[in-house]
C-alpha cells in the first residue's frame, strides 16, 4: 500500500517530486495516463470516466489515498467523483486546495463567509478545460470577496513541455502572458493552474515581471498532504518503495520522465 499520485501525463511528476523531497519515507505510485494525454482539450464527461478509470488501477495497487496532480481532473472531475463516487473508505484529493489556501490566507476547513484578501487582480494560467470549468474561480468566491481573477487558457503548452520542446515551450508563455496582460495590464499574483508549468515558472516569472507574484503549486501541495497524512496516518499504506505506471509507451514515458526530472525514472505498463 502507498499513496496514489495520478496524472494526466508528465506533469505530475512535479507534484510527486515535491512530496517525495518533503516525505522521503513514504512510498508513492505514480500513475501517467500518458495514451490518453492531454485532458485539457476534452470534454468534462470524458476527463470524468479517464480519472476514474485511473483512480480503480491506484486502488489496485493498494492505494487508499489518490492526489490528482492533475488541474484539469481536479477541476473537471473531483467534484462529482467525491459527491457521487468515491466510496466511504477511500479518499481523493485535488491538487489546487492548496494554491488557493495560500491565495486567500485560510485553511480549507475554514467555513467562515468569504472576507476581503490582500491580493486584488489575480491571473490564471491553465488548461483550456481548466479554465472552462470555472473551477477556481467558484472555490475563490467560497473563501474572498472582490478578487478579479483573469483566466488564460494556454493552448499548446502541455503538448510543447511533453515532448520537451523548450523553445517552443517558452515561447508559448510569452505569447499567453501578453495575452492576458492585453485583459489585465497589472496582476498582483499569477496562478500556474497545471502541474506541467512549474517547469517553467521562470519563464512565466521574466514575462510577467518582477512585481508579480507567481504561484507553482508542487511545494504547496507537499506541505498540505504532509499535514493531511499527519492528521490522517492510515491512509499512508504500509508499502516502503515507490513505483511508476503509465498507460503509454514504458520506455518512451520513461525516456521522457527522465528528462523531465533530470533523474532515472523507470516506468511500468499500466
Amino acid at each position: 500500500m502507498a499513496v496514489g499520485v495520478f496524472d494526466s501525463g508528465l506533469g505530475g511528476l512535479t507534484v510527486l517530486d515535491a512530496v517525495t523531497r518533503k516525505m522521503p519515507e513514504q512510498a508513492f505510485v505514480y500513475l501517467g495516463d500518458n495514451a490518453h494525454a492531454p485532458y485539457g482539450v476534452r470534454t468534462s464527461e470524458d476527463i470524468f470516466q479517464l480519472t476514474c478509470a485511473a483512480t480503480e488501477r491506484l486502488w489496485q495497487e493498494g492505494c487508499d489515498l489518490v492526489i490528482l496532480a492533475c488541474n484539469t481532473a481536479s477541476a473537471a472531475a473531483l467534484k462529482r467523483m467525491q459527491e457521487t463516487w468515491v466510496p466511504k473508505d477511500k479518499r481523493v484529493l485535488g491538487v489546487f486546495v492548496p494554491l488557493i489556501e495560500a491565495l486567500t490566507e485560510r485553511q480549507w476547513g475554514d467555513n467562515s463567509p468569504p472576507r476581503e484578501v490582500a491580493v486584488k487582480h489575480v491571473a490564471l494560467f491553465a488548461t483550456p478545460a481548466t479554465v472552462a470549468s470555472r473551477a477556481f474561480q467558484r472555490e475563490l468566491a467560497y473563501r474572498a470577496i472582490g478578487v478579479d481573477v483573469e483566466a488564460q487558457p494556454c493552448g499548446g503548452l502541455v503538448d510543447a513541455i511533453e515532448q520537451g520542446d523548450e523553445i517552443l515551450a517558452e515561447a508559448l508563455v510569452r505569447s499567453h502572458v501578453e495575452a492576458l496582460q492585453r485583459r489585465m495590464p497589472k496582476p498582483e499574483a499569477a496562478i500556474l493552474g497545471c502541474t506541467h508549468y512549474p517547469l517553467l515558472e521562470k519563464a512565466f516569472s521574466d514575462a510577467l515581471g518582477p512585481d508579480v507574484a507567481v504561484y507553482s503549486q508542487a511545494n504547496l501541495v507537499a506541505e498540505s498532504l504532509s499535514d493531511y497524512l499527519t492528521r490522517r496516518p492510515e491512509f499512508r499504506g504500509a508499502g516502503t518503495v515507490s513505483k511508476f505506471l503509465t498507460t503509454g509507451n514504458p520506455a518512451r514515458v520513461s525516456d521522457k520522465a527522465t528528462q523531465f526530472l533530470r533523474r532515472k525514472i523507470t516506468f511500468e505498463a499500466a
